[in-house]
């Protein structure tokens, strides 16, 4: 059986892939429904990797210590913050569809759109994602994380 990353691996993998996000969405200034889409599977992969991450110290980490359960509240932040974040793209994505609607659909030129814009979500979004580094830092600076308690010996 292959073994798989230690938790410090992981909490490094989400770091990385939720800073590559981050800076996606600060430099594409979009209301583009495919890369919302795509960039809601980013968070909702995020979020899945953290509940993992989460459920497997849950059931190896003997929870007797307030560093263990400071481990398992951090990383359960993490995960928060990932499925709120592709909350506010998931919004973005629909008022972006709306307002296009709305724009299709006008008589006129002018167009009432409503508010908060598609943008504003994003911005929201990054917010969010910008929680996960921070997460990251104070559980390797309280050095929370165990050695390896998830590695499979190979039989």
């Amino acid at each position: 059986m292959p073994d798989r990353p230690a938790p410090a691996q992981t909490l490094d993998r989400i770091t990385t892939d939720a800073l590559a996000l981050h800076r996606a969405l600060r430099t594409s200034i979009t209301d583009d429904a495919h890369a919302l889409a795509a960039w809601i599977t980013e968070t909702q992969d995020l979020a899945d990797t953290a509940l993992y991450l989460f459920r497997a110290l849950a059931h190896h980490t003997p929870h007797t210590t307030s560093a263990d359960l400071l481990l398992l509240e951090r990383v359960a932040h993490i995960a928060k913050a990932a499925q709120d974040a592709g909350a506010e793209l998931a919004a973005a994505l629909a008022r972006a569809v709306e307002n296009r609607r709305r724009r299709a659909d006008a008589v006129s030129q002018r167009v009432v759109l409503i508010g908060p814009s598609p943008q504003q979500f994003i911005e929201s979004a990054t917010d969010l994602l910008d929680r996960i580094p921070a997460l990251h830092h104070a559980i390797h600076h309280d050095r929370l994380v165990p050695p390896s308690p998830l590695t499979n010996k190979p039989h």
